[in-house]
């Protein structure tokens, strides 16, 4: 109450009530937990890269002196050689990562319990209402941070002090390795306006197409487009990001303690060949589709969006989603629907490369009622598909993933075991 009042006060005499938002980037995460774990890698430029064997074979991070190569995250290695044949490629080392992205994340607990890991590698702060316990400006914070983050896990930080998440994010993008960015209210603009609009987060590629037909070419350009044009234009992406880019971001940061909501499940497979023929590509999409039911039942979900993900041995990918009248967390459903998609947007004898499905729009088990059909066939009914797949799950909890599995996953060369 005391706090609340203090807060009306400071809006009646007109003073500054504007949050303090940091976000605090690891800088080139995996490459620096390699080079933490083998420091020599230090001395050469190093990348850290999926299994070329398996087929995962890109580049996940790079360190400094990978990127003055131009070596660029999510490359192959062989695109990644060609610029510089003497890059050192390692393992990832996920247990690693996840140990030391504790340990920061609990260094950013001594100072609020507003941090909202975003990822592995990045947190939001909020030290509105900490800051007074530690007498210290918010820049000097952040440094302070940065400074026991250096110690203390052996890694370097960017850190983007503002007002709001966006704004707080795009600083700690502007300076890099080991910086702190204040992004003001009476600065931001300075600093971002100028910048192209592709600097921008939420701005991809194909934005960046549709934004320059319209004539904008700065993230200043971007601000000064009425919101309702950008909504005709990019749809409710267009009203996000004008309210990201002028400040008026009112995101609130979570607490670390707060459960998060699951808004989607998914699961995706890079095969160890090229999937072909309908009946490869069946057992992929039925392979994610009973990852994914699995894990929506462990989380006592439903959902009604399905949506496939299609990648071939170019990286040309595409994606198409579907709506069911009805909520589901079985893999024959996910996989009838998911199949559907695939055969109306894909030619069997054009290969794959890659499998994803996932399904959104969740609700709680019981909070789904599906209109049954007078009409339909005597199969298998929703009732015995739930029991056959629920005592699957138990049969798994009790012996293991591999214990049992669908009939036609017999295609261990592909990597669907």
């Amino acid at each position: 109450m005391i706090k609340w009042l203090q807060i009306k006060k400071q809006e009646k005499e007109g003073q500054n009530t504007d949050r303090i938002i940091f976000h605090c980037d690891c800088n080139s995460f995996f490459a620096s937990c390699e080079e933490k774990l083998a420091p020599e890698l230090k001395n050469v430029p190093m990348a850290v890269a999926g299994d070329p064997e398996n087929r995962h074979g890109i580049i996940l991070a790079k360190n400094q002196l990978a990127k003055r190569y131009g070596i660029q995250t999510a490359e192959t290695i062989w695109q990644a050689r060609k610029k510089c044949p003497e890059l050192v490629c390692v393992p990832p080392h996920h247990s690693l990562y996840k140990d030391i992205s504790d340990r920061v994340n609990a260094i950013y607990l001594c100072y609020t319990d507003l941090t909202e890991p975003a990822s592995i590698d990045e947190s939001y702060l909020d030290v509105t209402n900490s800051i007074h316990l530690f007498g210290k400006s918010a820049e000097a914070l952040a440094n302070e941070i940065r400074r026991r983050v250096r110690e203390e896990a052996g890694i370097t930080i960017s850190v983007g002090v503002s007002f709001c998440k966006s704004i707080a994010k795009f600083g700690s993008d502007y300076k890099k390795p080991d910086a702190t960015t204040m992004l003001t209210r009476d600065r931001y603009k300075e600093i971002m306006y100028p910048l192209p609009v592709s600097d921008f987060l939420m701005v991809g590629k194909k934005t960046v197409l549709k934004l320059s037909a319209m004539g904008i070419k700065t993230i200043g350009q971007l601000a000064a487009c009425p919101k309702d044009v950008l909504e005709r234009s990019l749809g409710k992406a267009g009203v996000l990001l004008y309210d990201n880019v002028t400040g008026n971001d009112t995101e609130r940061v979570h607490s670390f303690y707060e459960e998060r909501e699951v808004k989607s499940v998914g699961h995706s497979m890079t095969f160890r060949r090229d999937l072909k023929g309908e009946e490869e590509l069946r057992e992929g999409v039925s392979l994610m589709s009973d990852m994914v039911a699995a894990r929506l039942r462990s989380l006592s979900k439903k959902g009604c969006v399905v949506q496939l993900t299609v990648k071939d041995p170019d990286f040309i990918s595409i994606q198409r989603q579907k709506t069911l009248p009805f909520s589901t967390n079985l893999q024959k459903e996910i996989t009838d629907a998911a199949f559907l998609l695939l055969r109306e947007n894909w030619s069997y004898s054009h290969p794959v490369r890659l499998l994803g499905v996932s399904v959104s729009g969740l609700c709680g088990e019981n909070e789904d009622f599906r209109q049954l059909d007078l009409f339909a066939p005597p199969v298998i009914t929703d009732e015995r598909q739930e029991n056959i797949e629920n005592t699957m799950d138990a049969i798994r909890k009790k012996f293991g993933k591999s214990s049992i599995r669908f009939g036609h996953f017999k295609n261990d060369d592909t990597g669907m075991k």
